[in-house]
């Protein structure tokens, strides 16, 4: 963990929970894309960067989620490192309990506020072509977030984020999570014409190519869309419909997966509303949803 990776000529990234990618605008400054899940992880990633003498000079956060952002407030008080995001997220990581308070759906109690679901907040600015570094290019990647951007380098090297998962997250999750389900399904097909030399995700190992993936977390989605549309062939409530996809998946709930999956539920239900696959109706003030 916390090992300096080196992809191509400029392009390196940090193995840690998340990785973050470093890309030296010169001989001597860099630039993060992302920041590790906490203030740890920023750290030890500027410890890296002193060991070699480099500076910090920007971060750009593929999306607003704590476990990128989470070092963000450490890196910026340190270095005074500018920030970039786009869209929503610019918002988010200025003021991080709208993250929480999203994914939840009100005011998060004390339990929410953990480094995967909160992080310090830090000043950041919508990303702009004319800040980016010489060799740095940004791919809309929507869809798991607000704004998800994703980096690609003149060396070949494309950064994706949280666009896919793994085969084994896959296997042992099933759903991602997901804020807009149609923006997410166009993501995944853009990803099988992206070119690159190579991948990285922020979860797993780098890759050669990722068109086989995107076809596989496509498929996912489609399934569990699929599975929830079986739930409501017969009117059902939110609570027994998430209690169902579980059980459906065999997984077992917790508090932080409850209100992932619970968010992601709630998005997939607005895309088949809209799709005019589903509809709602209210039985003695029950809010139920069935298959149409």
């Amino acid at each position: 963990m916390y090992e300096l990776i080196q992809l191509g000529d400029r392009t390196y990234y940090i193995d840690c929970s998340t990785k973050i990618g470093v890309y030296k605008i010169n001989e001597t400054d860099v630039c993060f894309i992302d920041s590790g899940v906490d203030g740890n992880a920023g750290e030890r990633a500027l410890s890296i960067l002193d060991e070699r003498g480099w500076s910090l000079k920007m971060i750009i956060n593929t999306h607003s989620h704590a476990d990128h952002t989470g070092g963000n407030n450490f890196l910026q008080t340190k270095t005074g490192c500018r920030i970039y995001a786009r869209g929503a997220d610019v918002s988010i990581i200025h003021d991080t309990i709208l993250n929480t308070s999203f994914i939840y759906g009100g005011y998060p109690f004390q339990k929410l506020m953990n480094r995967f679901l909160y992080a310090s907040p830090s000043e950041a600015l919508e990303i702009q072509d004319s800040v980016l570094p010489d060799g740095m290019e940004t791919i809309n990647l929507d869809g798991h977030s607000f704004s998800m951007t994703g980096i690609r380098t003149s060396d070949g090297v494309c950064f994706v984020a949280d666009s896919v998962m793994s085969v084994p997250a896959l296997e042992k999750y099933h759903i991602p999570f997901i804020y807009d389900a149609k923006k997410h399904l166009e993501t995944l097909s853009a990803l099988e014409t992206l070119d690159a030399d190579i991948f990285v995700p922020s979860h797993f190992a780098p890759m050669k190519e990722v068109k086989s993936l995107a076809g596989i977390n496509r498929d996912k989605v489609l399934e569990v869309m699929e599975r929830v549309l079986s739930i409501c062939e017969k009117p059902v409530g939110f609570d027994e419909m998430l209690g169902n996809l579980f059980d459906s998946y065999e997984l077992v709930m917790d508090m932080n997966q409850y209100i992932l999956v619970s968010s992601t539920l709630r998005s997939l239900l607005s895309y088949l509303y809209d799709m005019g696959r589903v509809s709602f109706g209210f039985d003695s003030n029950k809010l139920l949803w069935e298959s149409s």
